[in-house]
């Protein structure tokens, strides 16, 4: 190898080749000297060539090294002082990996050495650790950038438009038996025919992939025999894990990234990626000096008043200072390489409100939301946030700014108290099936601020929602300890599994029940992976470290009547205006035909009043969407109109009797989609104020076509 040393730049960060050779730069305010150590294979225990380098640009350091070039492997040495007190754990006998890399070739082999103290020291992490971790950690790899995108375009689906599945990369595809064997579990079986295909038959918009930035699994977890399956303990966050990789690991993972996504997009099918910008692998003070802890300590994470420790909103023993210049540059460009090199269509943020926090309070006017709202590149794509950490005052429902839409953990609870029968107000179900305005009406924001969701990663599948009352995680091997105890669920009244047809059924309907209510919500509906075809996990609430059947979608004990469903179910939804609505119900009549925009009624036929809407015990309700009272206009100008639907919700345990409306609001309606009868359009029509019968537990939605 040419050893000949250029300066190089100090931008960009990470490694870049340009064609003939290298640039490499790091950050790093308070070492005292920083090496590149270039490796020739991955076995390799010890670096070919040490580098040191010279120069610095500000707290950049950098060189320029020619002729190498892709699938080189490389790391750094970081010296400093290690003075645990003050927030410095400079240890240059560990091999670190690079911030910026674009891809990593291989995984942590966990040992002692990867520590910057002696494990079982008296003195803890303030005692040194002499040992080299060279031999037990992967390398990063300069990549070649170049990639052919023919003519990918990214979909740019409205929000009001779009419908989110939520999916694990290797759990959707590892069990599937049309895609090759080779290739299940990566990111060449999510870009196979047979999935997309899949996704658009079930009317998907957008794939929301768990994360798949290279990430650490914990030391506990493995010698448990166990993984960090959900991929939530980030170390890189421009590179693609190489775990789902179907072909090498020297940059092929990057180009096998691009190729899922082009052929996705070619499909209509966004990308959009969960991101761990909050807290890094590394864990608190007693975790392993891997990246971030060797190259700056102070300069990367939220420490405390005692220097050594760290604050930890995140539940994880650190979290990432956004409020320091260059943390927020990292996390940044990497946003943006996601976009404009991987052309991914939007993200994620886990525990986005320790992003939003200056000093100790979320602060809406943060640093980190006016970089976003001022980059013409981050801004103009979908950001969604999970508004809450586990810090003091982190449940931040409702409260992100105008352009960011948030998990809305408030809708989850509320429609699943309402099917499960718990005393709880008709109002909440009402602000939450319109959108919840008392969340997002205000800083200009419209319905697509919510995303609604009954289920998520974390947490009962659909299925188990209605199969058990509490959680059974004994395998995760913390003796049923982790994992939500209120699951706001409902087992029918046999918990697990069970043979009995009245059970059965009545959990099937529950799921269809849920199911509507989600896709015919005001909002964007996200759907988890599975629950449309009856995934189980057998009843395990945070099977994060289950990288087996309990987490993989089971697709030869796929529920296909359920599947069916719900693809009708999405179908109906996306076709018509008056349930994806970009703008908010008035409640006010419409010019010429003194119908309001939406009205509630209840079994009788009468409008409901207001003190109607705070009977605890009152477990159904009806609605009226109009049709002519969207109030917006389509791409062309053209103002929207959209046929009348009246739904009907009944979460009682037995019949009810419902009275339709008098004929200003429709003269004659047709049976849609009855939950208790598992049908659609099955022929019944009704005429005004004629009395349908609304099964127990069931939604009954009927239609007066605008023609």
């Amino acid at each position: 190898m040419d050893t000949k040393v250029y300066t190089g730049n100090p931008f960009p960060l990470g490694a870049t080749w340009d064609g003939k050779g290298s640039n490499f730069a790091i950050y790093s305010q308070y070492a005292t000297g920083v090496e590149l150590c270039l490796f020739n294979d991955v076995k390799d225990e010890t670096e070919s060539i040490k580098i040191k380098m010279t120069e610095r640009s500000g707290h950049i350091w950098h060189v320029y090294l020619p002729k190498v070039g892709p699938g080189q492997l490389y790391g750094y040495r970081v010296s400093g002082p290690y003075e645990p007190h003050n927030g410095h754990r400079f240890n240059v006998n560990k091999l670190l990996i690079d911030p910026n890399a674009k891809a990593i070739a291989g995984t942590i082999n966990w040992h002692d050495s990867l520590f910057g103290y002696q494990l079982g020291h008296p003195e803890e992490d303030l005692s040194f650790n002499a040992e080299d971790s060279a031999p037990f950690m992967p390398k990063c790899v300069v990549i070649d950038p170049s990639f052919d995108w023919e003519d990918d375009k990214p979909p740019q689906t409205p929000f009001h438009q779009t419908v989110i599945y939520e999916a694990h990369v290797k759990g959707f595809t590892q069990l599937h038996p049309d895609i090759p064997e080779e290739i299940r579990g990566t990111y060449a079986a999510l870009a196979h025919p047979v999935v997309i295909q899949y996704l658009k038959d079930l009317g998907i918009t957008a794939i929301e992939l768990m994360p798949v930035h290279h990430f650490v699994s914990d030391r506990h977890l493995k010698e448990r025999g166990l993984t960090n399956y959900w991929g939530y303990n980030t170390m890189a966050y421009y590179a693609p894990d190489v775990r789902y990789s179907s072909g090498g690991i020297l940059g092929d993972q990057v180009v096998e990234f691009k190729n899922m996504v082009k052929q996705l997009h070619k499909a209509g099918i966004e990308v959009i990626l969960d991101v761990v910008y909050n807290h890094t692998g590394e864990g608190n003070q007693m975790g392993p000096t891997l990246s971030f802890r060797g190259i700056d300590n102070a300069s990367y994470y939220r420490l405390t008043e005692d220097r050594r420790y760290y604050m930890d909103f995140t539940g994880t023993g650190n979290t990432l200072n956004a409020m320091l210049p260059n943390v927020l540059r990292l996390i940044m460009d990497s946003l943006r390489y996601w976009i404009t090199e991987m052309h991914v269509d939007g993200f994620r943020f886990d525990l986005a409100a320790a992003l939003a926090r200056e000093l100790h309070d979320v602060d809406r006017l943060s640093s980190f939301f006016d970089i976003i709202y001022q980059d013409p590149v981050i801004s103009q794509v979908k950001l969604i946030a999970e508004p809450w950490d586990v810090g003091e005052g982190g449940y931040q429902v409702g409260n992100f700014p105008h352009g960011w839409s948030e998990w809305n953990g408030k809708y989850r609870d509320c429609i699943r108290d309402y099917w499960r029968g718990a005393d709880s107000m008709l109002g909440e179900f009402a602000e939450r099936f319109t959108g919840s305005s008392d969340l997002y009406k205000g800083d200009y924001r419209t319905p697509t601020s919510s995303i609604n969701f009954i289920t998520a990663h974390d947490g009962f599948t659909l299925h188990d929602l209605v199969s058990y009352n509490e959680k059974h995680n004994e395998a995760n091997g913390e003796n049923n300890n982790d994992g939500e105890y209120h699951n706001r669920s409902w087992n029918c009244s046999v918990e697990g599994p069970t043979d009995d047809e009245k059970v059965v059924k009545l959990r099937k309907k529950q799921q269809r029940n849920f199911l509507t209510t989600l896709f015919l919500s005001q909002g964007v509906a996200m759907l988890t992976a599975g629950d449309e075809i009856g995934r189980t996990q057998k009843g395990n609430n945070n099977p994060y470290c289950q990288d087996n059947e309990i987490s993989w979608i089971n697709w030869a004990e796929a529920d296909l009547e359920l599947l069916d469903f719900t693809k009708k179910l999405i179908h109906l939804a996306k076709e018509h205006p008056v349930f994806c609505r970009r703008g908010w119900f008035q409640g006010y009549p419409i010019r010429g035909i003194g119908v309001e925009d939406i009205a509630w009624f209840l079994p009788d036929g009468t409008e409901m009043s207001e003190e109607h809407w705070n009977y605890w015990y009152a477990k159904s309700l009806a609605v009226y969407l109009n049709g002519q009272g969207i109030h917006a206009l389509d791409p062309n100008g053209e103002r929207i109109v959209d046929d009348n639907f009246y739904i009907i919700f009944n979460a009682h345990h037995g019949s009810i009797e419902y009275k339709l409306p008098e004929a200003r609001y429709g003269d004659t309606w047709n049976m849609v989609l009855n939950t208790g009868t598992n049908t659609f359009d099955d022929g019944s029509t009704y005429t005004a104020e004629q009395v349908v019968l609304v099964k127990s537990r069931s939604v009954v939605v009927l239609i007066n076509p605008k023609d």
